[in-house]
């Protein structure tokens, strides 16, 4: 053997170990997440600095860099898993998905199929056969625009089993779920995903959850949920609207209106990008990634209610006091605000940083 084989043997036996090695992590990573679902977001944290640490440790004692241990034990979530989920007690008759054929709509019926489910889809078209369509469907999930959503559960509820489960992934649930309680006698459980149709793997992405009526009936969707990788948040109706008034409606509307006003002064994208720092460019992505969907899905979000038109006026008239602040040049003004502002945040200003250096730092190898 020359010296050549023999380092490529090196290399094989080390690649050997490394991949048991990774099937390994995998599948302790699989059972912490489960095991962690329920904790509260502190202990979340507490848990995640702990993981960090140990990689801190580990990218030192192998001489290796800490973003290469994170690759090194990152679980992909760009392809789509190849293996199929299923989970004991799921209704066995057919999942209709009414406006199935939506972005959403695509990505779940994947899902559902891959779990060994029969899926249907009933659109805009198919309201003639709607009877058949429904007939003998054990789950039947609406997602269709937020201002049409209780028009078609009120339209599909007739034709529905007394025991399917209802359910809907509108992003309000307040209107919704009250719509499907008043529609439908049988199990009503309302749905959030809190990602886009662009997301092929649902690993470690949000559900939010709101039980409507007979809970238990929902529980095997709850249990494919988590099996395909998902993490289920339950809350109330209301405090999911509330709650997203600030997380979407605000978010998206203050994006909106930055990219009104780049559209309006017309600055050179490709030469603030060229000049940007880390952050700005990550602030712009985000401002282009809105305007490269669908205006009438962010229509839909940001004028949904009343409450979340409230919300985005008080953030706007919050606004004047701040720029007659700047005008005057009114430094300690400036900083007594930061200051409360930072209160605020408490310990979780310092977590933010962390984490968003880190994000920072990959965007910043990625242009390398």
């Amino acid at each position: 053997m020359t010296e050549l084989d023999a380092i490529l043997a090196e290399v094989e036996r080390a690649d050997a170990a490394l991949l048991r090695a990774a099937a390994e992590r995998r599948e302790s990573a699989r059972r912490l997440r489960e095991a962690a679902r329920d904790l509260a977001p502190q202990e979340r944290l507490a848990l995640q600095r702990r993981l960090e640490d140990s990689l801190r440790r580990a990218a030192g004692g192998a001489e290796l860099s800490l973003e290469c241990v994170r690759e090194l034990t990152a679980e992909k979530t760009s392809e789509p898993r190849s293996e199929t989920f299923s989970v004991p007690g799921l209704d066995p008759r057919p999942v209709v998905l009414i406006g199935g054929r939506g972005g959403m709509g695509r990505t779940l019926a994947r899902h559902f199929e891959r779990s060994g489910s029969v899926v249907r889809i009933l659109e805009k078209d198919d309201w003639p056969r709607a009877h058949e369509i429904l007939s003998g469907a054990g789950v039947v999930m609406v997602g269709v625009p937020i201002d049409a959503t209780e028009a078609v559960v009120r339209m599909a509820a007739p034709h529905l089993e007394p025991d399917a489960l209802l359910c809907d992934i509108a992003s309000v649930k307040t209107g919704p779920v009250r719509a499907m309680l008043e529609a439908h006698a049988g199990p009503v459980a309302g749905f959030h995903p809190m990602f886009g149709p662009d997301v092929v793997d649902y690993a470690r992405q949000v559900f939010v959850y709101v039980p409507g009526r007979s809970p238990e009936a929902a529980e095997p969707l709850l249990r494919l949920i988590r099996a395909w990788g998902a993490r289920v948040v339950r809350t109330t109706a209301e405090e999911h609207d509330r709650s997203m008034g600030i997380i979407q409606a605000l978010r998206h509307f203050t994006t909106y209106a930055y990219g009104l006003f780049l559209a309006r002064v017309r600055p050179d994208l490709g030469k603030l990008l060229e000049l940007s720092s880390p952050i700005y460019r990550l602030e712009l992505l985000m401002v282009g990634r809105l305007f490269a969907q669908d205006p009438h899905l962010y229509a839909d979000i940001i004028m949904a209610s009343k409450e979340k038109g409230d919300l985005i006026r008080a953030y706007v008239e919050s606004l004047a006091p701040e720029v007659e602040r700047v005008l005057a040049r009114d430094r300690d003004g400036f900083v007594e605000r930061f200051l409360e502002a930072r209160a605020y945040f408490g310990d979780w200003a310092p977590e933010f940083m962390r984490e968003s250096g880190e994000l920072l730092a990959r965007i910043q190898a990625a242009r390398r």
